[in-house]
């Protein structure tokens, strides 16, 4: 019998999670990934309110990036590198003309 919480591996696939804080089938990064889209999309609803949600809004472009490269959807994670430096300069913008 495993004892609770244990790790088996899959046939011919990756280690899962029998039990524990991750058994919904999610790893680690894709819960970061889910941060970070979650965050842009706040951020991004948020922007009218204030110049601060702009940068906010790069910052967590910057993570959805990160999370890109760390999946292997390079793509992805270009684009939302462009996207965070996009949203930099528009903060600095709306900074220097306040």
């Amino acid at each position: 019998m495993r004892a609770k919480g244990r790790r088996r591996k899959a046939r011919g696939g990756p280690y899962e999670t029998r039990a524990g804080p991750l058994s919904c089938g999610m790893d680690a990064l894709s819960l970061f990934g889910l941060f970070a889209v979650s965050a842009m999309l706040l951020c991004y609803a948020m922007e009218s309110r204030s110049p601060w949600w702009t940068l906010a809004f790069a910052g967590s472009c910057a993570l959805g990036s990160a999370y890109g490269f760390m999946q292997g959807a390079w793509p992805f994670g270009l684009v939302e590198g462009v996207w965070s430096i996009v949203a930099a300069r528009k903060w600095w913008k709306i900074r220097i003309s306040n």
